[in-house]
C-alpha cells in the first residue's frame, strides 16, 4: 500500500477518535442545529461546527454530488463537488470499523439472528436492549429505528406516550442515534429516509445534531434516491418544522422532481412529490404536474384517486380535469370505503371549493343506506362537512333525524351543537318528522342546560329560532340576568357574531310571537348596534329595476330598504292591488281608511350570492330563509335574483329577465331565481 494511502488511512482514524470523544461529552438530542450560530463561544468544543460536519459530509463516497444548502457559508446556488475516488482508495481511506461493518453486514444479516430477534421485539425498549446484545451493522442501524416507530404506532395514546417516555430515559437509545449519525454516510437512501422518518415521527427533536446530520447528508446524496426513497424523505419533510436545511432539502427536492417528471412511472410516487412541492410550487410546475398526472390516469386505482383528491387539495392547486376523473372513480365505487378517505375527500373538495353535485349526492345516498355501519360520531362529521360544501344530503339527514327520535340521549353536547348547526344552515324540512325531531332535540338540549357555557347555549337556541323552535326552558336560562351578565366580558373578535345571535333570536320572539309560559324579550344591552354595516346600491339591479317600471303605472321603487333595524331589501316595489279604487270608494263611504300595506302589494327585490342557496337547489338556507320567512310576516312577498344571474345576463335581456322575476304574470309562476347547474 503506498504511503499516501497508509496516511490517508491514520488521518481518518485520527479524525474518527477525535469526534468519538465529543459524542461521548454531549448527547445526542441536543436542540441546537448543526448550522446555528446563536450559541456562545464556550460551547463550541462539544458541537460540531459548520466547518467540521461539512468536511465529514462531503466524504460521501458519490462520484458526482449536488448539494444543497442555504447557511451563510454555502450560498443559495447549487454546487457541483467531483470526488473520483478509485474503488479500492475510498474503501482504504474508510474508518477500520466501517470497513469491518461494511465488510461484515452481508454475514451478520444472513448467519446473525439479529433480525429474527428484531422482528419479535414488542416494544422500543426490547428493541434498545436488543442493540446492547449485538452490535448492529449499518442496514439494521435504521431497522432498530423503523421497528420502533412501526411498534408505537399501533399502540393507543396512552401506551404510545408511556413507551416513548421509557425510549428516551433507556441509554442505549442515544447509543443508537450515535451510531445513526456517525454511519448516516454509508446508509442506503431508502435507509437513510425511513431512518429520519421515523426519528421525526418518534420525537426525535428535528434541531438536534443527529436530525440536522440526516438532512445535510440527504442533500449531498440528493442525486442517488430513486422515486421510493424521495416519496420517504417526502412524507418526512411534510411533518418537518421549516428550519434552514429543511428548506434548502426541499429547494434541492423541487430541482429533482422537475428534472425526473418525465420518468415517473408510479403514481403514489407523483403525489407524494406533488404534496411535498405544496402551496409554494410555482404554477408552470404545478401545471407540468397535471399534465402528468392525466397522463397517468388509466393507472389510477380507486385508493390513487381519493388521494389524488387530498394531494390537489395539500397543493393549494384547483384542477377541474383532475378531479372530474377522480370524482367520477370515486362515486362509481363508494361500497366498502372506509370513513377516513371518504371524509378526506369530502373535507378536500371542501378546501379546493370543487363541488361535484352528482359525487356529494352518491355519497349522502351510500351513508345513508349503510348508516348502521357508521358510528354515531362519523355520521355527525359527514354532516358537518356537508354542511360546509352548502349541499344538503337530504337522504342523509332523513335516516340520521331518524335515529336522532329513537335515541336523543345518545348526542354528546358536542354532537348536539353541530346536528343544531347542520339542519338550521340547510333549511332541510322533515315534513311530518319535523316537529318530533325537534322535540328530540329539546330534550337532548335540557339535559346539557346545567353544564353549557353562555356561549354554547346562545348558538342552540340561536339555531333552533332559525327552525322556527322556541323551547321555552333554554330560552328562558338563555335571558337571566345573571346569563346575560357573562357575555359583558365577551372577547371583541367574538362580539359582532354574539351580537348577530342575538338579533336573531330578538327578531324571532317579536314577529312569530311564539307561545311561551311567560313573555321573554331580549335586552337591548346585547343587541349592540343592529343597522346593516353597508347600504351601497347594486347599480345593475337598479338599472334594471328602473326599467322595469318605467312601463309599469302607479308603481313607487324604494331603494336600499331596512325593515325592523336589521333585515335590508335591495329594491322595494309598490304596486296597487286590482280593483284598488273601487275598494278606496267603498271604504271611504264608509268612514274606514286602509293601509298602504292592505291597499297595495309590497314586493322585496333581494339580490343575494349563490352561497344564500343550497347548493345544486333553489333552497334558501340559514339566515336568508329566516329573513324570506320575516318578510312575509312583515307583508312583502320576497323575490330572489342571484348575483351570478343579474352579471351574466346581457344588458338587453337584464330588462327581461328581471320582469321575469318581479312581474311573472304569464312568464313565469315561480319567482325563485334559476340555480347553479349542478358540477358547476
Amino acid at each position: 500500500m503506498s504511503v499516501w494511502v497508509t496516511e490517508e488511512v491514520m488521518r481518518w482514524g485520527l479524525r474518527f477518535c477525535s469526534r468519538r470523544s465529543l459524542w461521548q461529552q454531549r448527547s445526542f438530542l441536543e436542540t441546537t442545529s448543526i448550522k446555528d450560530k446563536s450559541f456562545p463561544s464556550q460551547q463550541l468544543a462539544h458541537i460540531w461546527g459548520t466547518r467540521q460536519s461539512k468536511a465529514c459530509l462531503d466524504r460521501s463516497l458519490v462520484s458526482s454530488v449536488r448539494f444543497y444548502s442555504q447557511s451563510s457559508i454555502h450560498n443559495a446556488d447549487l454546487e457541483e463537488k467531483e470526488q473520483r475516488l478509485s474503488p479500492p482508495l475510498a474503501d482504504s481511506s474508510l474508518p477500520a470499523e466501517i470497513q469491518s461493518d461494511a465488510t461484515a453486514s452481508r454475514q451478520i444479516q444472513r448467519s446473525s439472528p439479529f433480525m429474527d430477534h428484531l422482528q419479535r421485539c414488542g416494544s422500543p425498549s426490547d428493541v434498545l436492549d436488543l442493540t446492547c446484545q449485538y452490535s448492529p451493522t449499518v442496514r439494521q442501524v435504521s431497522n432498530c429505528l423503523t421497528h420502533i416507530w412501526s411498534i408505537t404506532k399501533k399502540m393507543s395514546d396512552e401506551q404510545r406516550r408511556y413507551e416513548l417516555q421509557l425510549m428516551f430515559e433507556h441509554p442505549a437509545f442515544d447509543s443508537l442515534l450515535q451510531k445513526a449519525m456517525k454511519r448516516v454516510g454509508h446508509m442506503h437512501s431508502d435507509d437513510m429516509a425511513y431512518s429520519l422518518l421515523s426519528m421525526v415521527k418518534l420525537g426525535v427533536p428535528q434541531s438536534s445534531r443527529v436530525v440536522q446530520t440526516f438532512l445535510r447528508t440527504c442533500q449531498e446524496n440528493l442525486n442517488d434516491f430513486d422515486e421510493k426513497g424521495l416519496s420517504i424523505l417526502a412524507s418526512c419533510l411534510e411533518h418537518m418544522e421549516g428550519s434552514t436545511n429543511v428548506v434548502a432539502l426541499k429547494e434541492g427536492m423541487r430541482l429533482v422532481v422537475e428534472a425526473r417528471l418525465p420518468r415517473i412511472k408510479n403514481v403514489m410516487a407523483l403525489q407524494t412529490m406533488m404534496r411535498l412541492l405544496g402551496k409554494d410550487a410555482p404554477l408552470d410546475l404545478k401545471l407540468k404536474l397535471e399534465a402528468k398526472a392525466l397522463s397517468m390516469t388509466d393507472q389510477f386505482s380507486l385508493p390513487n384517486t381519493q388521494y389524488m383528491i387530498s394531494t390537489m387539495a395539500t397543493m393549494g392547486f384547483y384542477s377541474r380535469p383532475l378531479l372530474d376523473v377522480c370524482s367520477k372513480t370515486i362515486k362509481e365505487n363508494l361500497q366498502g370505503v372506509p370513513f377516513n378517505r371518504l371524509f378526506t375527500v369530502l373535507q378536500s373538495c371542501w378546501e379546493l371549493h370543487y363541488r361535484d353535485f352528482e359525487l356529494l349526492s352518491s355519497i349522502s345516498d351510500y351513508v345513508a343506506s349503510t348508516i348502521d355501519i357508521w358510528t354515531k360520531k362519523q355520521v355527525v362529521l359527514f354532516l358537518s362537512v356537508f354542511e360546509n360544501l352548502a349541499f344538503c344530503p337530504a337522504a342523509l339527514m332523513e335516516a340520521f333525524a331518524d335515529k336522532v327520535i329513537t335515541n336523543p340521549d345518545a348526542l354528546t353536547r358536542k354532537d348536539l351543537l353541530c346536528v343544531l348547526k347542520v339542519y338550521s344552515s340547510l333549511n332541510y324540512d322533515l315534513q311530518h318528522q319535523r316537529q318530533q325531531f325537534l322535540d328530540s332535540l329539546s330534550q337532548a338540549l335540557d339535559s346539557y342546560l346545567p353544564k353549557m357555557s353562555g356561549f354554547e347555549l346562545l348558538k342552540a337556541v340561536y339555531h333552533l329560532c332559525l327552525m322556527g323552535h322556541f323551547p321555552s326552558a333554554p330560552l328562558e336560562q338563555l335571558l337571566q340576568s345573571n346569563t346575560l351578565e357573562k357575555f359583558k366580558t365577551t372577547a371583541p373578535r367574538f362580539l359582532p357574531s354574539q351580537e348577530r345571535m342575538f338579533q336573531t333570536v330578538d327578531l324571532c320572539l317579536r314577529l312569530e310571537r311564539p307561545p311561551l309560559p311567560q313573555p321573554l324579550t331580549v335586552p337591548p344591552s346585547v343587541l349592540g348596534d343592529p343597522g346593516p354595516s353597508s347600504l351601497s346600491v347594486n347599480p345593475l339591479l337598479s338599472q334594471g329595476l328602473q326599467s322595469v317600471l318605467g312601463d309599469q303605472a302607479d308603481t313607487m321603487l324604494q331603494e336600499m330598504v331596512v325593515v325592523e333595524n336589521f333585515y335590508l331589501i335591495d329594491g322595494v316595489i309598490t304596486k296597487p292591488l286590482p280593483n284598488h279604487t273601487s275598494v278606496t270608494e267603498a271604504s271611504s263611504c264608509a268612514g274606514e281608511e286602509r293601509s298602504p300595506a292592505e291597499s297595495s302589494q309590497r314586493i322585496a327585490v333581494i339580490c343575494t350570492p349563490h352561497s344564500g342557496f343550497c347548493y345544486g337547489t333553489s333552497k334558501p338556507r340559514g339566515h336568508l330563509a329566516v329573513k324570506i320567512r320575516h318578510l312575509k310576516i312583515l307583508g312583502y312577498n320576497p323575490v330572489l335574483v342571484t348575483e351570478h344571474e343579474l352579471q351574466s345576463a346581457a344588458e338587453e335581456k337584464r330588462t327581461d329577465f328581471l320582469r321575469g322575476h318581479v312581474f311573472p304574470d304569464h312568464q313565469r309562476s315561480d319567482t325563485q331565481p334559476k340555480v347553479e347547474q349542478p358540477g358547476s
